[in-house]
């Protein structure tokens, strides 16, 4: 047997050879990446400043806190693709996905980009939301938080030890699961809302393509942390699952304060309370996911997310499918999987 077919997934190293292929699921995950290419330029936003001259003041706020939480959200995600994902998961399967999957974050800071470019006409408000992780402070909890996990494995170059493998462990579960898997998916709720009151078409298709990507991300770092599992099942202690548990409790306080700031008092379908159980349900299913009990047990309030459950072809409120995939050739199939 060779050196190559004994080695784990997070043993040091940077293996090349994509044959004989040790780990397919991640190469088949990159292919389906590509079929679900999409472009900025496709995203009509023209109605939406007609929208958003209709919103009253306080959904206006909430409008301006979500794409200044956008400006910067996809940019922390990608840097610890590079500095941390890349470096450590030995696979060149894995790779190729971590390569696509980079290359999505690019499209959707370019997406958030237009977004404040058409949304806030005024440079220094387009400053403002750039600034925001310094200066709001709902944002900058939740950028903080992002901070810590990744500062904590940095500056490790290897992992030679069970200890490094578990910081790595965290690294990634906190990226999958809570900013992506949690952060991500409040976000959305909130543009979902309008869209179910028939507003922001745009920001809703856009959102649409960005929710698979980020679903296909979130789904591809638990194939890893399944991966690792099997080959390093001792990593999996209690206190794995106690540190997993009191993260996702961190996530869920810092989104619910971020929820505060957009909802205040209270919006017509959209409230501080509503939000908190929303994200204690989506807590828990990342806790399922990651083979770890819930801690909460609430349930959905939002009735227009269940609607993100499954794929549709066209929904009501969009004027072009949104679940299109392009093929090899450039032809456009329809995407029967969500």
């Amino acid at each position: 047997m060779s050196t190559i077919e004994n080695k784990n997934l997070l043993d040091p190293g940077f293996e090349l050879t994509l044959r004989p292929m040790r780990y397919p699921d991640f190469y088949e995950r990159y292919r389906d990446a590509i079929k679900n290419t999409w472009t900025v330029e496709e995203v009509d936003l023209h109605s939406d400043v007609a929208d958003l001259a209709k919103l009253t003041p306080g959904e206006q706020h909430m409008i301006g806190r979500l794409v200044a939480f956008f400006a910067t959200g996809d940019s922390i995600v990608s840097n610890n693709l590079v500095l941390t994902l890349y470096k450590h998961i030995n696979s060149p399967e894995a790779r190729l996905y971590l390569s696509r999957q980079l290359f999505e974050e690019a499209v959707h800071v370019q997406f958030y980009l237009t977004l404040l470019d058409t949304y806030l006409p005024d440079p220094a408000d387009r400053a403002a939301a750039f600034d925001a992780v310094e200066e709001i402070p709902s944002i900058r909890e939740k950028a903080q938080f992002c901070f810590r996990w990744m500062d904590s494995v940095e500056k490790i170059e290897k992992l030679e030890t069970a200890a490094d493998r578990r910081r790595f462990l965290l690294n990634l579960i906190c990226f999958a699961a809570c900013i992506e898997g949690l952060f991500f998916y409040g976000a959305f709720a909130y543009v979902y809302w309008f869209r179910s009151r028939g507003l922001l078409h745009g920001l809703a298709t856009g959102t649409n393509w960005v929710f698979r990507d980020e679903t296909m991300h979130m789904n591809f770092a638990f194939e890893v942390v399944d991966t690792v599992r099997k080959e390093e099942p001792e990593l999996f202690d209690d206190a794995l699952q106690q540190q997993v548990t009191d993260m996702l409790r961190e996530a869920v306080e810092a989104e619910l304060q971020f929820g505060r700031d957009l909802c205040g008092d209270g919006l017509p379908g959209m409230n501080t309370e509503s939000m908190r159980e929303y994200l204690q349900c989506v807590a828990d299913q990342r806790l399922v996911r990651l083979g770890f009990p819930p801690v909460y047990g609430s349930e959905n309030p939002f009735a227009f997310m269940e609607l993100q459950g499954v794929q549709e072809l066209t929904n009501f409120f969009e004027r072009r499918p949104s679940a299109y995939q392009v093929a090899v050739e450039g032809s456009v199939d329809l995407d029967e999987d969500f």
